[in-house]
């Protein structure tokens, strides 16, 4: 073989490898985005019911001191994520600056009382939990009353519910065209060597010695995917945050690498088994099948 048909043959192959990368890498970036979305989506839900505040009225004899004590009670109950004292002088001067009236200069003194705002963990922010909640935090004297807008909540659940079955489904839905697209791209070149394949067929090569050198391409063309992939993506996020600082409330460390994990994981996945399946596919086939391909 001459040293120019060896050299286009180089270039042909480095194009090839070229393609199927940037091919591969587009449908990671479009898995990382899915896995992303219902990460945050998940995370977001949290966040949401997590903010949604029960207030705890307690009886105008508590003090301030019995108050706080309270609260570091309700912070040791495993429903609990934060808590915040609103002393009655506190919810007289927030009255004011809302509504602009000073109620104490018709009714002669203040006639709010403390009361507790509680947020709940997130897997407690549902209208059944907060009925035995309710009932035990009414079991106490210092309490005579528990509000919350049940309403909100109830709207609140059933939407990230719904919010998160359309995720999951999206995700399902493109996983499935992202694995058909990597296999007609690996598909195409593995099928540019279908002769070679059955070449080492007929000098009595193991099935497994043919496969090997397509399953190490493939793994080294799903590595450099799934870095390229997470590259862009990293970059991506990176712009989000520079753009919404706040973002960082939700999407957490934990996120950006279970996503980056993923991507990686599923480009070496999807490459080597897609590679395997068409190799496996050539060697089934007898030489006069090649050509009908």
């Amino acid at each position: 073989m001459s040293k120019r048909n060896i050299k286009r043959k180089r270039r042909v192959g480095g194009l090839q490898v070229v393609t199927l990368c940037i091919s591969t890498s587009l449908v990671l970036i479009l898995l990382g985005i899915v896995i992303f979305t219902v990460m945050t989506a998940r995370n977001l839900s949290n966040y949401v019911k997590e903010n949604l505040t029960v207030t705890v009225m307690l009886n105008e004899k508590v003090t301030m001191q019995e108050s706080v004590k309270l609260c570091n009670e309700l912070n040791t109950r495993p429903y609990t994520s934060k808590t915040t004292y609103i002393s009655p002088k506190q919810a007289l001067d927030e009255h004011i600056k809302s509504m602009g009236a000073d109620p104490t200069e018709f009714l002669g003194g203040n006639p709010f009382v403390g009361s507790i705002e509680m947020q709940l963990q997130a897997d407690y922010a549902n209208s059944d939990s907060l009925v035995w909640i309710t009932k035990e935090l009414k079991r106490n004297v210092k309490v005579t009353d528990v509000a919350y807008q049940k309403d909100l909540m109830d709207m609140v659940n059933t939407n990230l519910k719904r919010v998160s079955m359309v995720l999951l489904v999206l995700a399902a839905l493109l996983t499935f065209i992202s694995f058909a697209l990597i296999n007609n791209t690996v598909r195409l070149s593995v099928f540019a060597r279908r002769f070679s394949i059955h070449t080492m067929k007929l000098v009595g090569a193991s099935w497994a010695f043919i496969r090997w050198p397509f399953i190490r391409r493939a793994l080294f063309e799903g590595l450099l995917s799934a870095v390229v992939a997470d590259g862009i993506l990293a970059g991506g996020l990176y712009a989000l945050y520079m753009f919404e600082p706040q973002i960082a409330l939700i999407v957490d460390w934990k996120v950006a690498a279970v996503t980056a994990g993923s991507v990686l994981l599923l480009g070496l996945f999807i490459t080597t088994f897609c590679s395997y399946l068409s190799v496996n596919k050539f060697l089934r086939m007898k030489a006069g099948d090649l050509y009908k391909v």
